[in-house]
């Protein structure tokens, strides 16, 4: 008879409890991890302004992070006592918490904005590596003890499927953190919540501990090391990191992609992240929500789709966001079910992981540090789509002759687009014709003729390398098509692409050169020397900015003006010789633009810079840290311009940053805040914040006038305030100007910010 005791296949009632604690365990670590990030980059944006690369950057942290997190839980494995592996654990998290609440450490100063990867990679590391580490491992850690405890169970043998609980718990709190702990909680709230949840979490793995310590009736008995499977090949581990990389890298350049190219839209980087995790929830489940054969044929084809759209940006953005966040969704989770698949014996469940957590390192290092500095594009995001077609299986059999046929016919059709683009540069008369003739733009035609390529390729899907090549033709056709006509200048910088197009317009003489930075526009000026010195767009004379700028000017023949967002340098225009101007700019790209003759010149070319104001200043990096060593009484205007684009810099608009700036104002100076703003109601937080300072303030939004050339002026709303009355009596006087009713919100401040609350009210229609 076999003696109870001693067989590791019977239990007693402690394991009744232990499935459903080790699942809420690995789930509240999961929520734990995924909180800390958005929660610690908003901590950290002040420094570095509200850049999308600032998210994609620290994303490669906390990849990095996970993975000293698996290699650790990894490393453990070889303490054969599981008792001692939980008390290493134990005393591990005890002394993580000695960094509770979270914040961020000021030992390496402020970042240098000409290379602010470093410093934002070793902030990171000195204010949340220890627990975010620790807690990382937590995952690995706990699915390789469960699947000691429960040898003999039959859940103990597919220990994988508590991952599903891990992402799933990561999904709901990364969603949870815009909609629901952003709006209801200020930042200490939050840094102490997260601390509360940390020692709840703490309390779990000691229940835990008291299950691997009383698990036996026999309290001797150390619960049986798992049988030893064979060793992981090299050539299956480089399969698994690839992999693992594709959708990591996808997942950033998708984001960088949109943000780019389509619609910075606020809250963004959440979507991406979320399908990302979801897309592991279902690759290892029991029985995937989605199988494999369904993934591999839905992604077949809208691979083959979105390698087109890709090239170009015009068209309806939530058409173009659905066509790529679809794309990314069934590539991701095409990998991670084809990385499910080759998941090994539960013995090798922490190298896997290892390799799976080094391989999303891999990619998302590739996407955010490497890609910036290699490419002046975002050309990461199509390169990575069309080699994630490698991870299809290839259909054996006999290469059938219809196949290559049409193979070879797809190819030659992707070159019809550049033929024609290429005929039409040498052919002026040609391409009259054809466009008199036949109604489409190239972009179309584009579109069109590789409409057909694309259905070729769907129906080849599972001749992966045949795929894949058209892919790739594809991809090089559309974007020679699409940076044919579009841009005189790409750059690309850590805060973003910044792009120079020559665009017509007649009333202003013909050529004028457009800045914009992602898809927001940062500016513009005729190249025609009649129109060339005349303030462009928000800042003409007839736009709030303006307005302010003549009044401000009328003052004295003398006036100190700071501007904080450079853009084109439109500004410049305004300073007269007596004046004295400086640009507050955290991306030096835009500084070194703004100032080449080649593309603006309203800074050397324009400003009058022989008197005594002497030539513009630009002060490089974070506006509210450079401008925190102005003298205080200084200013007679401060314009605060950097709120145009969706990826807003919500530390310039608190309460403690207006009472900065109405500090280096003279008794008499104004701050004018510009507010236009596509997706988010900016306004109702900066009218509370002003009534909260009683700060004298008025409102103005001015449209344009439609009957003037396209690029003369931009619809503008702003809000101007001063120190006194006496600072605001002339725009009193001046019916643009309002009063505005109490918006009833709160006011954002540096420890509360509610950017969802902005974006609903922009919805209804209240911003």
């Amino acid at each position: 008879m076999t003696d109870s005791t001693l067989d590791p296949a019977v239990s007693v009632r402690p394991d009744r409890v232990t499935p459903v604690l080790f699942a809420v365990a690995i789930f509240t670590s999961a929520a734990l991890v995924f909180v800390v990030q958005p929660m610690v980059t908003k901590l950290i944006l002040p420094m570095l302004g509200g850049s999308p690369s600032v998210w994609n950057t620290a994303m490669v942290f906390f990849q990095a992070a996970l993975l000293a997190g698996y290699a650790y839980a990894h490393a453990l494995q070889r303490v054969k006592a599981m008792k001692v592996q939980v008390a290493i654990h134990l005393g591990l998290l005890l002394v993580a918490a000695l960094f509770l609440p979270l914040k961020i450490n000021g030992l390496l100063g402020d970042p240098e904005p000409s290379a602010p990867i470093g410093w934002l990679l070793a902030t990171l590391a000195l204010s949340v590596g220890a627990p975010f580490g620790v807690l990382s491992a937590t995952a690995p850690l706990l699915q390789a003890w469960y699947a000691r405890v429960r040898v003999g169970h039959a859940d103990g043998q597919n220990p994988y499927v508590l991952y599903a609980a891990s992402n799933l718990g990561s999904f709901l709190a990364l969603l949870a953190y815009p909609v629901v702990i952003e709006p209801l909680m200020s930042l200490s709230g939050q840094r102490f919540g997260w601390s509360g949840g940390y020692g709840a979490f703490l309390l779990m793995v000691v229940a835990l501990a008291v299950i691997v310590w009383r698990r036996r009736l026999d309290q001797t008995a150390e619960p049986a090391p798992l049988a030893v499977s064979a060793p992981i090949a090299w050539k299956d581990k480089g399969i698994l990191v690839l992999l693992a990389a594709a959708p990591s890298s996808l997942m950033l350049g998708v984001t960088a992609h949109l943000s780019t190219d389509v619609a910075s839209a606020p809250f963004l980087w959440v979507i991406p992240l979320a399908l990302y995790l979801l897309t592991f929830v279902i690759a290892f489940q029991d029985r995937p929500w989605i199988p494999l054969p369904v993934t591999l044929a839905l992604s077949g084809a809208v691979g083959a789709i979105v390698v087109v759209f890709t090239a170009f940006h015009s068209g309806s953005w939530p058409a173009m966001f659905g066509i790529h966040l679809a794309a990314f969704f069934l590539l991701a989770l095409l990998c991670h079910q084809r990385l499910a698949a080759r998941r090994p014996a539960p013995d090798r469940l922490t190298e896997f992981y290892l390799l799976m957590s080094l391989g999303g390192v891999v990619g998302g290092a590739f996407t955010a540090l490497l890609a910036p500095v290699i490419f002046d594009f975002v050309w990461e995001y199509p390169l990575v789509l069309v080699l994630v077609g490698f991870a299809r299986p290839w259909k054996g059999g006999e290469i059938k002759p219809w196949e290559v046929i049409a193979w070879v016919a797809a190819l030659l059709v992707c070159g019809i687009p550049p033929l024609m683009s290429a005929m039409f540069a040498a052919d002026w008369d040609l391409a009259w014709a054809f466009s008199r003739n036949v109604p489409l733009r190239m972009e179309q035609v584009t579109m069109l003729v590789l409409g057909i390529v694309a259905i070729i390729a769907f129906i080849l899907r599972d001749r992966s390398y045949a795929y894949v090549a058209l892919l790739a033709a594809m991809t090089l056709s559309a974007q020679y098509i699409a940076r044919g006509y579009d841009w005189s200048l790409v750059d690309r910088s850590f805060f973003g692409v910044m792009r120079v197009a020559d665009r017509q317009d007649e009333r202003l003489g013909g050529s004028v050169h457009v800045l914009t930075h992602g898809t927001t526009l940062h500016g513009a000026q005729a190249r025609d020397p009649r129109f060339a010195c005349t303030p462009t767009l928000y800042y003409a004379p007839v736009s709030p900015i303006g307005q302010t700028m003549l009044a401000v000017r009328n003052r004295a023949p003398g006036v100190r003006i700071g501007v904080v967002g450079q853009g084109s340098g439109a500004m410049a225009a305004y300073k007269r010789g007596e004046d004295r101007m400086t640009f507050f700019e955290i991306d030096p790209m835009v500084d070194e633009l703004s100032r080449d003759p080649k593309w603006f010149t309203y800074i050397n070319g324009c400003a009058q810079t022989s008197g005594p104001g002497g030539a513009i200043d630009t002060v490089l990096g974070d506006a509210r840290l450079t401008m925190a060593d102005q003298p205080a009484g200084t200013y007679d205007l401060l314009l605060i311009d950097a709120f145009s684009s969706d990826s807003v810099p919500t530390h310039l608009l608190t309460r403690e940053a207006i009472a900065g700036y109405l500090k280096l104002l003279k008794p008499t100076g104004v701050v004018v805040l510009h507010l236009s703003n596509r997706n988010l109601d900016i306004t109702g937080p900066a009218e509370a914040a002003a009534r909260a300072l009683n700060a004298p303030h008025l409102h103005q939004i001015y449209y344009e006038n439609q009957d003037s050339p396209d690029m003369a002026e931009a619809s503008t709303e702003a809000i101007i305030l001063s120190p006194t009355e006496a600072g605001l009596a002339e725009f009193r006087a001046d019916p643009r100007w309002q009063t505005l009713p109490d918006p009833g919100v709160r006011p954002w401040t540096d420890d509360y910010v509610n950017l969802f609350g902005s974006l609903w009210r922009h919805v209804r229609g209240q911003g």
